[in-house]
C-alpha cells in the first residue's frame, strides 16, 4: 500500500508537470504538429536516461525509483497520447506528418536517454 501512494504522489506531480508544460508549449505552436506531446516524451526520456544513468536502477533504495521513474516520470511522459495523436493524423490522411511524428519521438527519444546516461556519469 505504501508504494502505491509513493508511486501515485509522484503520478500526480508528472501529470501536472506535463499539463503545465504541455499547455504552455501549445501556445506558440501553430503548426498542427502535436510540440507539446513530442517535446515532454523527449525531455521524459532524458530525465529518465539521467535518473537511471546516474545510478538509479532496480536495487535502488524505495522510495526513490518508485516515487521519481514510476510516479514522476510515468506521470509526466506522454506515450498513450502519442499513440492517439498518430492514430489521428493517420486518419486525417497526414501520414507524412504522422511518419516525421513517431520516427522523430522514438529517434530523437533515445538519443535523449543516452545523452541522460552519458552526462549522468
Amino acid at each position: 500500500m505504501k508504494e502505491i501512494l509513493v508511486v501515485g504522489m509522484g503520478g500526480f506531480l508528472g501529470a501536472s508537470l506535463r499539463y503545465a508544460i504541455g499547455t504552455w508549449v501549445t501556445r506558440f505552436n501553430e503548426t498542427g504538429f502535436p510540440f507539446n506531446t513530442f517535446f515532454i516524451n523527449i525531455v521524459g526520456c532524458f530525465l529518465i536516461g539521467i535518473f537511471f544513468g546516474g545510478g538509479f536502477n532496480e536495487n535502488t533504495e524505495f522510495p526513490l525509483k518508485e516515487f521519481v521513474a514510476i510516479g514522476i516520470l510515468g506521470g509526466f511522459t506522454t506515450f498513450s497520447t502519442f499513440g492517439l495523436e498518430t492514430f489521428e493524423m493517420l486518419k486525417s490522411g497526414q501520414l507524412k506528418l504522422s511518419i516525421i511524428y513517431v520516427l522523430g519521438s522514438m529517434l530523437i527519444g533515445l538519443a535523449a536517454v543516452f545523452l541522460g546516461m552519458s552526462i549522468s556519469k
